[in-house]
C-alpha cells in the first residue's frame, strides 16, 4: 500500500473518530512521515510555524476582532435598524432585513458563523414576535450568514489567495458581483417563502417615510460608513488588506466608544475574547494544513488527481462541475476553511492545466463552500440559528432547502459565466 493511501486512510479514520480538524491533519501527516521514512519528524513543528508565519494572515484575526467590536459597540444594531426601515414593511420584510443586514455585516467581519450570531441574535426573535415561524426565521438567518464568506473582506478568500499565490485584493474584487448575485437569490427566496407561508409585514413598523429614513441614515452615518471605509481603502490602493483590517479595528473602536458611547472596558474585553477564540481555531487549522499539504506534494497527489480528472473529461466546465459535486459531498463533513486549505493546493494545478482562471475558480470554490454551512451534519450556521430560534437542527435543515436550491443555481451561473467573477478585477486593473 502506498504512503498516500495510508495517509488518506489515517485522515478518514481521524475524521470518523471525531478528532478536531487540525489534530486529524497532524496525525495523518505523522503517519505518512513514519510510513515513508524519507522525511524527518522535525518537519512537523517547522511546517506548523511556517503555516502561520505569513503576513497576509494578519488580516484574518484583525477582521474578526473588528467584527466582534462592532457587535458590542452597537454598530451592527444601527445597520439593522436602517435596513429594517427600508424593507421591513414588505412581505417577508424581516427575512429580507436579515439577509441584507448579513450582507452589510459580512463586509465587516468576513465570517459566516459570526454574521449569523451577530445578526440572528437580534432578528430571529424579532421575526418570531411578528408571526414568522421559527423555522423560517432560523433558515433566513442561516442562509444570510453564508454571504459572509463571499462578500469582501472574506477570510476564506484570504486563505485561498495565500495558497494560490494570488492577489488578495483581486480576490476581494472578484467576490463583489457573485456576492451580490447570491444576496439577490437569497432575498428572492425569502420573499417567495414568506408569500407562500402567508407571513405578513412587520406590525411594529411605521409606514416607510423618506424623511425619517434619511434622518436614521444621518444618525447612523458612522456605522453605515464602515464597509465603505474598509473596502474603499483597499480598492483605491490606499491600504493593503492587512492595513485595512487594522483600520477596521480602529474605526470600530472610534464609533463604538466615541460616537455610539456603547463600548466600555467590559464589552471590549468580551469582544477581544470572542475574537481571539475564533482566530485561534482558524490559525491552528492553517498551520496543520501546511504540514499536510507538504505531505501531499511529496506524494505527488496533485499530479495523480490531475490525471484522474483529465481521464474523465478535458472540458473546463465539466471538470468544474465534477469539482463542485465533490465539494458538495465534502461540505457535509468538513469545515469551509479546512476544505479550501486541503483541496486548493491539489486542485489548482488541475484547473491551471485546463486554462481556467484561478481567480474565477477561487470564487466558485468559495461559493460552493457556502453550501457546506447549510448542510448537516457539520452545517455550522444551522447549529447557531437553531439555538437562537429554540428549534431542532433537523427543522432548520428542512427550512434551508429552498435557499440551497437558490445557491446551487448561483453556482451553475458562475461556472458557466466566468466574466461575473473576473470582470471587476479586470476593470480595476488588479
Amino acid at each position: 500500500m502506498s504512503v498516500l493511501s495510508i495517509t488518506l486512510i489515517a485522515l478518514f479514520f481521524c475524521f470518523l473518530m471525531g478528532f478536531p480538524i487540525f489534530m486529524a491533519l497532524i496525525i495523518a501527516a505523522a503517519v505518512a512521515i513514519y510510513s515513508g521514512g524519507y522525511l524527518p519528524f522535525t518537519i512537523i513543528h517547522n511546517s506548523l510555524f511556517d503555516g502561520v508565519n505569513l503576513f497576509p494572515l494578519l488580516a484574518i484575526p484583525c477582521f474578526v476582532v473588528a467584527g466582534t467590536i462592532m457587535e458590542y459597540g452597537k454598530i451592527t444594531n444601527q445597520i439593522i435598524d436602517v435596513v429594517k426601515q427600508l424593507v421591513g414593511r414588505m412581505p417577508g420584510g424581516l427575512g429580507i432585513t436579515t439577509i441584507m443586514a448579513c450582507t452589510f455585516f459580512a463586509a465587516i467581519s468576513g465570517s459566516g458563523p459570526g454574521t449569523v450570531a451577530a445578526v440572528g441574535t437580534i432578528l430571529i426573535p424579532a421575526m418570531m414576535r411578528n408571526g414568522y415561524s421559527p423555522q423560517y426565521a432560523a433558515a433566513a438567518a442561516s442562509s444570510g450568514g453564508t454571504i459572509g464568506i463571499l462578500i469582501p473582506p472574506s477570510n476564506p478568500m484570504i486563505i485561498y489567495a495565500i495558497i494560490g499565490n494570488l492577489s488578495v485584493t483581486a480576490m476581494f474584487a472578484a467576490g463583489v458581483v457573485p456576492g451580490l448575485l447570491v444576496a439577490f437569490a437569497m432575498v428572492t427566496t425569502a420573499i417567495t417563502l414568506a408569500k407562500k407561508g402567508a407571513f405578513g409585514t412587520s406590525d411594529d413598523m411605521e409606514p416607510f417615510n423618506m424623511l425619517g429614513f434619511l434622518k436614521s441614515c444621518r444618525k447612523c452615518a458612522f456605522s453605515l460608513a464602515t464597509p465603505v471605509i474598509i473596502l474603499g481603502s483597499i480598492y483605491t490602493g490606499m491600504a493593503t488588506p492587512v492595513e485595512a483590517s487594522v483600520i477596521a479595528i480602529m474605526w470600530a473602536l472610534f464609533v463604538g466608544i466615541v460616537v455610539n458611547k456603547a463600548l466600555d472596558l467590559k464589552g471590549l474585553y468580551l469582544a477581544l475574547q470572542e475574537g481571539s477564540q475564533i482566530c485561534g481555531g482558524v490559525l491552528l487549522i492553517v498551520g496543520a494544513s501546511t504540514l499536510f499539504g507538504k505531505i501531499l506534494t511529496y506524494e505527488q497527489a496533485p499530479q495523480i488527481l490531475t490525471e484522474l480528472v483529465l481521464g474523465v473529461s478535458k472540458t473546463p466546465e465539466i471538470v468544474m462541475l465534477l469539482i463542485v459535486a465533490v465539494l458538495y459531498v465534502l461540505g457535509m463533513f468538513m469545515e469551509t476553511l479546512s476544505t479550501i486549505i486541503i483541496l486548493a493546493p491539489v486542485l489548482l494545478p488541475v484547473i491551471k492545466s485546463l486554462g481556467i482562471d484561478p481567480i474565477h475558480f477561487g470564487v466558485v470554490l468559495v461559493v460552493t463552500n457556502n453550501v457546506a454551512m447549510l448542510t448537516p451534519p457539520l452545517g455550522v450556521n444551522l447549529f447557531i440559528s437553531s439555538k437562537i430560534a429554540g428549534i431542532s437542527v433537523e427543522k432548520v435543515s428542512v427550512g434551508v432547502l429552498p435557499y440551497l436550491i437558490a445557491l446551487t443555481i448561483c453556482v451553475l451561473i458562475l461556472v458557466y459565466f466566468p466574466v461575473l467573477s473576473i470582470w471587476l478585477p479586470g476593470l480595476l486593473g488588479i
